[in-house]
């Protein structure tokens, strides 16, 4: 599949780039998609929920009534769990929502919204750019010059570019990140993807491992 690239006033520089149909044009797999996405969302979970159990409450261990022939449940000390006031039963512990998935599976889901995207001629190839200095003026005018104004876009860049990251950081539906960093979710929740040319071969690099 043949792009043309832009530059970033978005003329046509007159050239264009192959992208790698081992990455854009394969067919898709929705499962893999699911599963990656799945594992991204679990990892943004914090996991730091806590209740106390009956031995961590602070209370008295004497028993409060007897055994039986009182009418109600069956309770020990005040850190009962039927008591108001006591300990819960099987409460939450700190954990981690993560979970294993192959290297093998999360780079066929990449590469299957790689290939959704570029299905839906939703990739603009961009020359390699920089600003001297944060300007978020400056990146509206490159968003607007690419006509991708009003649609939400990641823009992939070969690698950190402060300037940039700064210029976009305050714009609601725009993303910046590394070819390094590229994940699934970020493709997918993406209207349209901006690709430096010098990214290319980085994310084709990362992805056929």
């Amino acid at each position: 599949m043949e792009v043309s690239v832009l530059n970033i006033k978005g003329q046509d520089t007159g050239r264009k780039v192959v992208l790698n149909d081992a990455v854009y044009g394969i067919e898709p797999n929705d499962h893999a998609i699911y599963l990656d996405v799945r594992l991204f969302l679990a990892n943004q979970r914090q996991g730091t929920a806590k209740a106390k159990e009956r031995s961590e409450v602070s209370g008295s261990t004497r028993k409060l009534g007897r055994q039986k022939g009182g009418g109600g449940a069956r309770r020990g000390d005040i850190n009962s769990p039927v008591l108001i006031g006591g300990a819960r039963v099987f409460g939450p512990k700190p954990r981690d929502y993560g979970f294993k998935l192959n290297q093998k599976v999360r780079l066929l889901a990449r590469r299957s919204a790689l290939a959704y995207k570029a299905q839906e001629n939703a990739i603009v190839v961009v020359e390699d750019f920089t600003f001297e200095a944060p300007k978020t003026k400056k990146f509206i005018e490159v968003i607007n010059n690419l006509k991708v104004d009003g649609k939400k876009a990641l823009f992939v860049l070969p690698g950190v570019d402060k300037a940039v990251y700064l210029s976009a950081r305050n714009l609601e539906r725009v993303n910046v990140m590394t070819a390094a960093a590229l994940n699934t979710y970020k493709v997918l929740d993406a209207e349209i993807l901006v690709i430096a040319e010098g990214a290319l071969d980085i994310v084709e690099q990362n992805l056929n491992k």
